[in-house]
């Protein structure tokens, strides 16, 4: 992590900000696996105290997405292509049949908010914001998955999220090459919005196999 990569966190709520802050570090690559992270320079670098660092760290811990150090701080573990696999067709399996059933039961539910977040990831992309893409990408899906009501489900996914690694995301960013990754989050809402839940599923489906290429740094050539 680096100092410019952060602002100040507020007072409010800072051991979820941290955990944040920490996350999506991690995602994007710039916290190397393997390389022990130390908690009072994180602490610094974030401009709070140890205590909500620490309790953060306990908390990614406890996700399995970072490894405490005893004295010493944490780091994130090494993962193989193996990792990657099993978390790519967990997420295949609970995904796409959830964007099915998101398609089947989203009734007569407003679509604005989701179209916005969608909006969001594209204007993120277009700018190589990958921070803010992260961000809104990361709500979009679980706004998506809240609306079948199973909490369980959602913590799930998003702990299978924060596990895998963005590797070849901010090289796609500075490429120009997020968009058509972004474009694909109206698609599934259109799809979602149109009640079609078997296309919903398909292009959930590509947009978790192009996913897959990104945390390797294999972008596939088509979807995100």
């Amino acid at each position: 992590m680096t100092t410019s990569s952060h602002a100040p966190l507020r007072a409010v709520s800072l051991r979820e900000q941290a955990r944040n802050a920490i996350r999506t570090s991690i995602v994007m690559g710039e916290i190397a696996p393997g390389r022990v992270e130390s908690v009072v320079k994180v602490a610094a670098e974030l401009g709070v105290s140890i205590t909500p660092v620490r309790e953060a760290v306990m908390d990614l811990a406890n996700l399995g997405i970072v490894e405490v150090i005893r004295n010493k701080g944490f780091r994130v573990p090494q993962l193989t292509d193996q990792d990657l696999d099993e978390i790519f067709k967990i997420r295949t399996m609970l995904e796409v049949p959830a964007m099915r059933e998101a398609a089947e039961k989203f009734g007569d539910r407003d679509p604005e908010p989701f179209r916005l977040l969608a909006e969001d990831i594209i204007s993120a992309a277009k700018s190589g914001d990958v921070r803010a893409f992260l961000e809104s990408d990361r709500l979009f899906h679980k706004a998506l998955l809240e609306t079948l009501g199973n909490r369980r489900l959602v913590n799930t996914v998003e702990q299978l999220r924060d596990q895998a690694r963005m590797q070849g995301l901010q090289k796609l960013a500075d490429h120009g090459d997020l968009t058509e990754s972004a474009v694909e989050h109206l698609e599934i809402l259109e799809a979602i919005t149109a009640h079609d839940g078997e296309r919903a599923a398909a292009l959930m489906n590509k947009h978790l196999a192009h996913s897959r290429g990104i945390w390797a740094d294999r972008p596939e050539s088509s979807g995100s």
